[in-house]
């Protein structure tokens, strides 16, 4: 497993209270059907696949400081490949690339960017499964420069999903709305043609942009995209939104009042981490009895 960067030797520690702030709890399949077995039908214990000893009715709560409504974080949207590569047992690998929020600009270190706290909050609720993510986020990127080494780093990574962290950049640089859909849509398209999820990790919150309409009109089309295109969109601005409102008293960003801190990076795992993890177990729609 890994996250693009050596882990230091406190990993352990780390995990520990990440796991405990995340309060990840998960029920084996074993356990949830308690109907005992017909005495004359003997059956050979067997250790069932990833895939079935993993089975949670309910996302992992939240830790306080993190805590905000599920419906300002994501609608769940399957994650088929994803699912897949839990059904084979195999790792599961992520790309995790975009700009400064997924590099880590703001982070007191590496092990506080958000892929390398997701990876550790990942493993604890996917108990028994490897995560592998690679972060490879570049500062001040655009989306149509960051769709170009999508390309190149698939092809090297092979990952089942991508997360790709977006749209801020371009609401700066007023890249034209038609261009920045263009460039979203057509690389969305070519990762599901390639087998790959993709999930978009929308804008942050910060005050500095709060009556920038070309900021909200950026937002606004990357949920317009993520709904038509059927894929995962992380509301992130409304996930900050409301934990600024709502905890003042609780900073989430940098001096800059534009990059992360190490809490706002550690809330943005939570919330991807939530949203991966629920749509992954959704749970199927059944039929209406007439």
């Amino acid at each position: 497993m890994g996250i693009g960067m050596a882990r230091p030797a406190a990993r352990s520690a780390r995990f520990a209270c990440i796991c405990l702030a995340f309060g990840v709890v998960l029920t084996p399949a074993a356990q949830a059907d308690s109907t005992p077995a017909a005495p004359e039908a003997a059956v050979t214990p067997t250790t069932p696949p990833a895939s079935e000893a993993m089975v949670t009715p309910e996302p992992p709560p939240l830790s306080p400081p993190c805590d905000v409504p599920a419906v300002d974080i994501a609608s769940p949207v399957p994650l088929p490949n994803v699912a897949e590569a839990l059904k084979n047992g195999n790792t599961v690998k992520i790309l995790a690339i975009g700009s400064s929020s997924t590099l880590g600009v703001g982070a007191s270190s590496g092990i506080q960017t958000y892929p390398a706290q997701l990876t550790l909050i990942l493993e604890a609720a996917l108990k028994g499964v490897d995560v592998d993510i690679l972060n490879r986020g570049v500062a001040g990127e655009i989306a149509a420069t960051t769709a170009e080494r999508i390309r190149s780093e698939v092809a090297l990574a092979k990952p089942d999903l991508v997360l790709w962290q977006l749209g801020t950049n371009d609401a700066l640089a007023r890249v034209p709305l038609d261009e920045l859909e263009e460039t979203v849509k057509s690389t969305v398209d070519w990762l599901k043609d390639n087998k790959i999820d993709v999930v978009l990790v929308g804008m942050q919150y910060t005050s500095r942009f709060a009556k920038d309409k070309n900021y909200f009109a950026v937002r606004d089309l990357l949920f317009k995209i993520a709904a038509e295109k059927n894929i995962l969109y992380i509301r992130r601005y409304d996930a900050m939104q409301f934990i600024a409102k709502t905890r003042a008293n609780q900073p989430m960003m940098s001096r800059d009042n534009f990059h992360l801190n190490d809490l706002g990076y550690h809330c943005m795992a939570e919330h991807v981490a939530h949203a991966v993890i629920v749509s992954l177990f959704l749970k199927k729609l059944r039929p209406k009895v007439p």
